[in-house]
């Protein structure tokens, strides 16, 4: 073979080589560069899906390695943090477990933890019409209204009158969360997040006429101001308006006598002497 086809054969796969082993270098010094940048933390994940209301167990929770650069905010990175709490909203499985989504420690399990400090939970009973047929779930936002007859309707009727509005749902019978595929909970019972002096109102409510709520939209904070609708007014019947009082039952002022009228006084004149002399009126029959 020619010496010189030789001598170009080698000379090409020497820089081949040569630039091969460059790139070869370069790449292994961007990995470890690049793993020295992203840096890895652990933190605690759920295993499976967290319910509200549900006790953490151990078994539900393990660490898993995160870049240090995405951790979210609020995230446990020590199990023991996290056990035996409880969710007040629902964490998924594989899902990060955050301070944001539990409820203080010692706050109990259940419904107690989704209830703030100086609020009160309260249900009521609801049926097909009141319930609107299951579509009042979780985390809705309500009116309350109440029908009944009052102690001191002048005209004797029925009256319906929104008593509370914007009111939130906690639960729907036994569901702290509403339906993941929004289908409707026929419920017979649902519990209301009220203040203290509400629930003392709801409950004067449903020992003295019928509750009924009514769904808003959650993103309308308007505070109803009506002054209710009456049975008359619905039938378009003037109401009956109050009888007057006759005159026997007006009340009578007390009216002292007329003074008697005074008696007849003549005056006499005799020489310089003047004198008066007085006579009985008389009476007339």
């Amino acid at each position: 073979m020619n010496s010189r086809i030789v001598l170009a054969i080698a000379i090409s796969a020497g820089m081949a080589l040569l630039v091969t082993g460059v790139f070869y270098r370069m790449a292994v010094r961007g990995d470890a560069t690049g793993a020295t940048e992203v840096g890895m933390s652990e933190i605690v994940v759920a295993v499976r899906d967290l319910e509200v209301g549900s006790q953490i167990q151990v078994s539900d929770l393990r660490l898993q390695e995160w870049p240090k650069a995405n951790v979210p905010e609020g995230a446990y990175t020590n199990m023991e943090e996290v056990v035996e709490r409880s969710p007040m909203a629902r964490v998924l499985a594989d899902e990060p477990v955050l301070m944001r989504r539990l409820a203080p420690a010692g706050s109990g399990f259940g419904l107690s933890p989704k209830v703030p400090e100086g609020m009160r939970a309260m249900s009521v009973r609801v049926d097909d019409v009141s319930g609107l047929a299951g579509f009042v779930m979780p985390e809705a936002k309500v009116d309350v209204l109440i029908t009944g007859t009052p102690s001191t309707s002048a005209s004797g009727g029925s009256i319906t009158r929104t008593i509370l509005s914007n009111v939130r749902v906690l639960s729907a019978g036994e569901h702290l969360t509403p339906d993941a595929t929004g289908r409707p909970q026929k419920v017979p019972v649902v519990t209301l997040l009220l203040e203290p002096a509400q629930a003392e109102m709801v409950t004067l409510a449903q020992s003295r006429g019928r509750i009924q709520l009514v769904l808003r939209n959650s993103k309308d904070k308007q505070i109803a101001q009506t002054t209710g609708v009456s049975e008359s007014e619905l039938y378009g019947v003037r109401a009956p308006s109050q009888a007057p009082r006759t005159h026997a039952q007006a009340p009578v002022a007390y009216v002292p006598p007329p003074p008697p009228p005074p008696d007849i006084e003549v005056e006499m004149i005799r020489g310089n002497k003047i004198s008066v002399q007085s006579f009985d009126r008389p009476t007339v029959n």
